[in-house]
């Protein structure tokens, strides 16, 4: 069971964060635990703005259990979408994620995203220090740097929390999880690049083919 101290460490970040900022978002994968980031966000700001990255290739599932959640907690859902279409970018690069994922990451998650960030001041993740080795000096609130030079306020409530964390927090207030967890995926992210886990020890080790470890999303870019 997740501790109550470890919750209200989280519930503190937040509070501090929200203090003197008005233009909140949270974007949310709907993964488990960004579905845990959000119900602790919304305790205190019921209608934050829920930033969704429709890259157009995510599982039927995950489009399913979007849906589903969005309708039972009444979200206030924005859609961040990609310039092109699925089929207009694979009618001029064809199988993108195969050949160039960085640039496939680029067009269809960090670009639409960066631009959606513009819009607010303070931002809030479920990222957290365990998921990756690129992750494991997080800080739960840092100061982020957008290519337009705005700084955001990114918080990450979560980022000491460990996988038994987040699933016991779940449990404890009725969070339901997407099925894909059920079948044995541990990090979910579009469908083309991503597998069942190689090694059970590192759930990130079914994305991308081994080919690298985050999409962008998360480092920042000042060019």
């Amino acid at each position: 069971m997740l501790t109550e101290t470890k919750a209200d460490l989280a519930r503190e970040v937040i509070s501090n964060a929200l203090e003197g900022h008005g233009d909140v978002c949270l974007t949310c994968s709907f993964q488990a635990e960004d579905m845990v980031s959000l119900h602790l966000v919304r305790e205190c700001l019921p209608n934050v703005p829920v930033l969704f990255i429709e890259t157009g290739y995510h599982f039927d599932e995950l489009y399913s259990y979007r849906d589903e959640m969005t309708a039972r907690y009444g979200l206030n859902l924005v859609n961040v979408m990609p310039e092109h279409t699925v089929a207009e970018q694979e009618s001029q690069f064809p199988q993108l994620y195969r050949t160039a994922p960085d640039q496939c990451c680029k067009f269809r998650k960090v670009g639409p995203l960066f631009k959606a960030l513009d819009n607010y001041s303070v931002w809030f993740t479920g990222l957290r220090r365990v998921q990756s080795p690129t992750r494991a000096n997080l800080q739960p609130i840092d100061n982020f740097p957008l290519p337009t030079g705005k700084q955001l306020v990114k918080v990450s409530p979560l980022f000491d929390w460990t996988d038994k964390d987040v699933w016991s927090f779940a449990k404890e207030h009725n969070i339901p999880l997407v099925s894909l967890y059920d079948q044995g995926y541990t990090s979910i992210g579009c469908q083309p690049c991503t597998k069942l886990p190689d090694d059970p020890a590192n759930p990130r080790s079914g994305r991308w083919a081994g080919q690298k470890l985050e999409c962008g999303i998360h480092i920042a870019e000042t060019h």
